[in-house]
């Protein structure tokens, strides 16, 4: 009889032998499912993390940044055109009228442009549809071409002056001094203005 047989059990159920079964806790699964989880969720984490890090170093937003201002630059649009070169004053006609109550205005300016190159047309009192009706200190009056040509140059003389077009087909423009006139600006400030215009306009300066 085994030392393992409880007194008076015997014959079929004697327990013989040296090995016994052994008694163990049952395993907790979803432990160690939980756990696993875990650990791939920190490295994921950990990796995530990584890459951040070599982004940082090795410069990738800067190339990003420069692929995004390389598109805005294909994207902006181009400078227009730089406009035509001023005209010299001697290029330009100009009529000189006098449209106030005072005489003498007219030739005096008219003597005046001449001095400073300026080619000069007819002298006299205004038309009708101006005389003693200009309030400010004089209109510039010519041809629509004139905006962007004779005009410019002109108004370096009598810079308070108003534009006005006509639908006039000659290159000539016409100076009407009103009430509020009294003399040319300057020469010094007309020849800074005339050089201010016919410096050309410096090229865009491109952040691409």
């Amino acid at each position: 009889m085994s030392m393992l047989t409880p007194p008076g059990m015997g014959g079929k159920y004697r327990i013989t032998g040296d090995k016994y079964p052994r008694m163990r806790r049952p395993r907790n699964r979803g432990r160690i499912v939980v756990v696993a989880l875990a650990a791939v969720v920190a490295l994921g984490l950990a990796g995530w993390g990584t890459l951040q890090l070599i982004d940082v170093f090795t410069g990738d937003d800067g190339k990003k940044a420069s692929a995004a201002r390389t598109k805005d630059c294909k994207s902006a649009p181009k400078p227009s055109a730089a406009p035509p070169p001023a005209l010299k004053p001697g290029q330009i006609t100009v009529n000189v009228y006098n449209a106030t109550p005072r005489g003498g205005l007219a030739k005096a300016a008219a003597d005046e442009l001449k001095k400073r190159g300026f080619a000069i047309g007819k002298v006299g009192n205004a038309p009708e549809a101006y005389d003693k009706k200009v309030p400010g200190t004089g209109i510039l009056l010519g041809g629509s071409e004139a905006q962007q040509g004779a005009f410019r140059v002109l108004a370096t003389q009598l810079r308070s002056s108003r534009l006005q077009t006509d639908a006039r087909r000659t290159a000539d423009v016409d100076l009407i001094l009103g009430t509020a006139f009294k003399t040319l600006d300057t020469k010094k400030d007309a020849d800074a203005a005339l050089a201010t215009l016919a410096r050309p306009a410096p090229a865009p300066s491109g952040a691409c």
